[in-house]
């Protein structure tokens, strides 16, 4: 992988997540336009960028809890935690993610925190699908999440597509009180503002929807750059598109197998991830992890008592 190419990318994701973060602003700022004018308009932004400036967040220990994980360390697993510790020096954090096994069958992975303090979570059913060449992969991935600060702008972009959706559910309530005056003729509104108003909440989705898979494809090359394997992570990627489930089941019910954050689930198409990783040539950058064709013995770390996570207002929980 050239460095121009790389740099080239990394200027192209940060222009498009500012945008894409500029136009959540804007239509929230849209919205409280059409709400209460120019003030509601200023308020809504200042809210938005004051959320960006402080946005909040769950400790990861406190997330991990919610799924019921279990701390991994050098005495249960040596070999995961050597890994995560070379990926992290690698990628230049302050620390080490901490490592968490969820007892699931589903096969995932996810990440929470900041640069700070971040934590990734395996599931029982990844440690058991997966040979270390792509176990290394899927870790590289979750450690460039969070060198890029993916986490946060994630957070932040799904915040404000929930504070324009509930704005968007009062512009509605305003306008059902009126309609009888607007019936009367004795008030006019403008279309184009009900308009807006109504589909706020999808263009905001949409923006989401954007960013996400911007900041996954960057990601993707980041793992690609930490490893020095970029067809280790494609491999890893179709082994999980092959257990997702069917087509039906990712449209009817989006997310009922995957466990994780409600920011992470717009993930690009598989497919497409897996060629651009194909497309990119082996690093040598950095030295491989671990032993080739060696499987780590994961044994001491499985549990047989798997639940299966529910959804639960908020998300897929335990």
């Amino acid at each position: 992988m050239e460095r121009s190419h790389v740099l080239s990318h990394r200027i192209t994701n940060a222009v498009h997540s500012a945008l894409l973060v500029g136009g959540l602003m804007a239509l929230l700022g849209a919205v409280g336009w059409l709400l209460g004018g120019p003030g509601y308009a200023l308020v809504a932004v200042a809210m938005v960028l004051l959320l960006y400036l402080f946005n909040p967040a769950l400790p990861p220990r406190l997330v991990m809890r919610l799924y019921r994980a279990r701390r991994l360390d050098t005495h249960t697993a040596p070999v995961l935690t050597a890994i995560m510790e070379a990926l992290a020096a690698r990628a230049d954090l302050p620390a080490v993610p901490a490592l968490y096994y969820v007892p699931s069958r589903v096969m995932n992975a996810f990440s929470v925190g900041d640069r700070r303090q971040a934590a990734v979570a395996l599931s029982d059913g990844l440690l058991r699908g997966m040979d270390q060449r792509r176990l290394i992969a899927v870790l590289a991935h979750e450690v460039s999440h969070i060198a890029h600060n993916d986490l946060r702008t994630m957070t932040f972009a799904d915040l404000s597509s929930r504070l324009t959706g509930v704005l968007s559910l009062v512009g509605q309530f305003l306008l059902l009180i009126n309609l009888p005056l607007l019936v009367m003729g004795e008030v006019t509104i403008s279309w184009l503002a009900i308009a807006l108003l109504i589909f706020a909440p999808t263009l905001s989705a949409l923006l989401q929807l954007a960013l996400s898979r911007s900041r996954e494809y960057q990601a993707d090359l980041g793992a690609a750059m930490l490893t020095g394997d970029p067809e280790g992570l494609a491999l890893a990627l179709a082994r999980l598109e092959s257990v997702q489930g069917g087509m039906m089941e990712r449209i009817l019910i989006p997310g009922w197998r995957i466990p994780e954050p409600s920011w992470l689930r717009t993930h690009p198409p598989t497919e497409r991830r897996i060629a651009r990783l194909l497309e990119l040539r082996p690093s040598h950058e950095h030295r491989p992890l671990g032993l080739d064709d060696v499987d780590i013995d994961h044994g001491p770390l499985l549990r047989r008592d798997l639940r299966r996570p529910r959804w639960r207002i908020g998300g897929v929980w335990f």
